[in-house]
């Protein structure tokens, strides 16, 4: 036998024995969770819990049941989460291994999710949804199971159901059961840790739990993994020329998983990469995150870039896929004491997201792996690269140059010389408006000192023509995803132009258990609601070429902007005529925006934004716009003007302790940054001078949406947004940012630089900054340094 049919021997002879006695262990255990079948009516078990106020109940049904007399019937009418647990918390030890199960009826559009919640020895909530295996409606009874890791840390557990949105849930025989780890899968005598060094870093693994332990020789600072929720045992670990192998077993998918970290000779950088052949029902969590220390901050490219004090008790745990504009929209997050720290880049982000978390009371990011169509499908890749100086810039400078490595790095003025137009959308506001006298207002607007304007509303052939006379960027809405089932339309109020209707129902996203996906919702005749279908991304770039060049035949459109196709996610299809992975999803929407912007020859923007459409489009509506921040309801009620400002809003959106310009310093010089539509400068009046700072400062165009009598009432104001804004837009719009800085303790007084020598200093405080060059900002001021002649 060779070495490499002994190993694949050793591996098969592992998975058979871990599969075995955990099969046997499970036969032989009891169910820790008292009146799991509902014999006993709903003893044993807490209220059904709802994020809303009165939208649940919970009851017997002693006509649908799985086994026995009885089930619990969950129904739930709100739009957000509830859940539903046993009484009972079981105490655990670290490594302990169990199985949940549920069999469950579900109907309508929400979810169940079968998970734990994990608790510490002084009762306090380490995570909430360990092990968590979701469902969405299907015909007949279903066994939901999914299988655990207790991580470190933890001291008890609490299974439970939760879900979303609305949805009646029938749930009868909930089990949890206590499994046997099989030793004899480990090899004996690993040894305690295998380590790497070059230069720059030393990196230890543990075989344990296959946490890194990474120390910076030039910091002196050690980095350490928290073992949380992986699920993962090592069986196997090797020590390789500048490499570390691991064999690992994931317990909640019984994948057997190789993972290869390898060090870079020269650079403080090593990469991992995470192989293995099997089905991924869940979400695979690995490698851990590092721990945080006090002061850090969490670097986070949520849209145009925030950060989050580690510290900050006010930030909740949460998601963030790395596949769509509401989530990451750069493959990256980083850890700086705004000084040293590190980068984790992903390499393979179609089907990645990361998690934010609390370990041992402080924020921390670790990576997460979703399935490809229900499997692994490739090798997972993600690269740390440690910084020693310039914090989150040097952060973000090291992804711009991993950008330009992929080549997504195309510039405005590359762009510019395929297409003269981009010099009309470089400088110039974006007005949202639906009068019927375009060109009148456009005059208005320039005789007000509003020279460069992209209008983003359309309009007439005529209308169009006059507009492109006075140089205005001339553009209008168009959408590739959404289709309304026709039979509905007899019940709505209006049917939309841009909807994809002959698409119904042979070209619509069908998820795994042959539903078709719900997407935006319209309120019909009688406040009833109707859910749109999800148009398959194979499909959408036939649809385009259908309606594109058609119009413009009759239109002169210089722009257009493609609504959804860069905010939400890369979606998969499991219908057979168009199956469709991510990286699938991702590739034709990147074709369907080339084609507009190539084929077309058209300026083109998108919603929100992803730097995987950056080669193929010119601007974002929305990249300045935090998406988890922004006003309620802003896709909807666009044109509400609001004089109260929300908290999270003021907080966040508009916060300068939290916000960075991270987008534009990888991508100022390739594509331009926006507000969203519901969320622009005039949005809500307290806040519109702060906008105006955000802007100067990032070197970004406002966005405004009026009608005609507010255009009267605030056209004073808008010019001053124009003046104050634009000509230092149009200065800086070709050039890289080169840096950041934050000049004052309280982050009020901040600073941009550009390539062309440009220099924005800001104060969003209330009181006076006196700069070191001797010149004092006023609350609210700015100066501009280096001004081109």
């Amino acid at each position: 036998m060779s070495r490499v049919q002994s190993a694949q021997h050793t591996m098969f002879v592992r998975k058979f024995l871990i599969c075995l006695l955990v099969c046997v262990a499970a036969s032989g255990r009891a169910n820790l969770v008292q009146n799991g079948g509902f014999e006993s009516g709903l003893t044993g078990w807490r209220p059904l819990w709802t994020r809303e106020s009165g939208v649940g109940r919970v009851s017997l049904d002693r006509r649908v049941v799985h086994s026995g007399t009885c089930a619990a019937r969950i129904e739930h009418e709100g739009t957000e989460d509830w859940s539903f647990e046993p009484e009972t918390r079981i105490p655990v030890q670290t490594g302990d291994v169990f199985e949940v199960e549920v069999w469950d009826q579900l109907q309508g559009p929400g979810s169940l999710t079968l998970c734990a919640s994990t608790w510490d020895a002084r009762g306090s909530n380490v995570s909430w949804t360990l092990g968590e295996r979701t469902a969405s409606a299907h015909e007949g009874w279903t066994r939901l199971t999914t299988r655990f890791v207790v991580p470190a840390g933890v001291s008890q557990i609490q299974p439970r159901l939760i879900g979303y949105r609305k949805a009646t849930i029938w749930v009868d025989d909930f089990s949890l059961v206590k499994l046997s780890v099989p030793q004899a899968a480990k090899r004996p005598n690993l040894p305690a840790q295998l380590a790497l060094t070059n230069l720059h870093l030393s990196v230890a693994v543990d075989t344990a739990d296959a946490t890194m332990t990474v120390e910076d020789h030039r910091t002196g600072r050690r980095w350490r993994q928290r073992g949380v929720e992986s699920g993962l045992i090592v069986t196997d670990a090797r020590l390789r020329t500048g490499r570390v192998e691991l064999d690992l077993s994931h317990v909640p998918s019984g994948l057997e998983l190789k993972a290869i970290l390898e060090l870079d000779p020269t650079l403080p950088e090593f990469s991992l990469k995470l192989d293995g052949a099997g089905e991924l029902p869940g979400t695979l969590r690995y490698p851990c995150p590092f721990v945080s220390t006090a002061r850090d901050r969490l670097i986070v490219p949520m849209n145009e870039g925030i950060s989050y004090p580690v510290e900050d008790q006010s930030i909740e745990p949460f998601r963030l896929i790395a596949y769509g504009g509401h989530g990451i929209c750069m493959a990256f997050w980083g850890v700086t004491d705004e000084r040293q720290g590190y980068c984790a880049i992903i390499e393979t982000p179609d089907d990645a997201a990361i998690q934010l978390q609390r370990l041992d009371g402080l924020l921390a990011i670790g990576p997460e792996w979703d399935s490809q169509l229900g499997r692994l499908g490739y090798t997972r890749k993600l690269r740390y690269v440690f910084i020693d100086d310039g914090g989150y810039v040097a952060i973000a400078k090291r992804y711009r140059e991993y950008a330009r490595q992929i080549g997504r790095l195309k510039t405005l003025p590359e762009k510019s010389r395929e297409n003269p137009n981009i010099d009309l959308l470089v400088g110039a506001v974006n007005v949202w408006n639906w009068d019927s006298e375009p060109v009148e207002l456009a005059r208005e607007m320039q005789a007000a000192g509003i020279q460069r304007i992209l209008w983003s509303r359309g309009g007439s052939p005529e209308a169009l023509r006059s507009l492109n006379s006075l140089k205005v960027l001339t553009s209008r809405y168009d959408i590739y995803q959404d289709v309304m089932n026709p039979g509905n339309f007899p019940f709505l109020n209006g049917v939309d132009a841009c909807w994809t209707t002959a698409a119904w129902p042979n070209d619509i996203i069908r998820k795994a258990n042959g539903d078709w996906q719900r997407g935006w919702a319209v309120e019909g005749k009688g406040g009833k609601w109707y859910d749109c279908a999800v148009l398959c991304d194979r499909r959408a770039l036939e649809y385009a070429r259908a309606r594109i060049p058609a119009e413009l035949a009759t239109h002169p459109y210089a722009c257009r902007f493609i609504d959804t196709t860069t905010a939400s996610p890369w979606n998969q299809c499991f219908n057979t005529n168009h199956l469709m992975t991510r990286t699938e999803s991702r590739e034709w929407k990147m074709k369907l925006l080339g084609y507009v912007s190539s084929d077309c020859k058209l300026v083109a923007g998108s919603e929100t934004g992803h730097d995987a459409a950056v080669p193929y489009v010119d601007y974002f509506e929305g990249m300045l716009s935090l998406g988890p921040y922004r006003v309620p309801d802003a896709g909807r009620n666009m044109q509400r003007i609001l004089d109260q400002v929300p908290e999270r809003v003021a907080k966040f959106q508009v916060g300068q302790g939290y916000r960075l310009p991270l987008w534009e310093l990888v991508y100022h010089d390739c594509v331009v940054a926006q507000w969203y539509w519901g969320d622009y400068n005039n949005k809500l009046p307290s806040l519109w001078d702060k906008r105006d700072l955000f802007n100067l400062l990032y070197g970004t165009p406002p966005m405004f949406m009026f009608d005609r009598n507010l255009w009267h009432s605030q056209k004073e104001r808008i010019a001053q947004s124009y003046r104050h804004t634009c000509p230092y837009v149009r200065a800086t719009g070709y050039t890289e940012m080169t840096n950041h800085r934050i000049l004052s303790p309280d982050r009020n007084v901040q600073q941009t630089a550009f390539a062309n020598g440009v220099t924005i200093t800001v104060n969003f405080g209330q009181a006076s900054w006196n700069l070191r060059s001797g010149e004092t900002l006023s609350p609210g001021g700015f100066l501009v340094t280096g001004m081109p002649k």
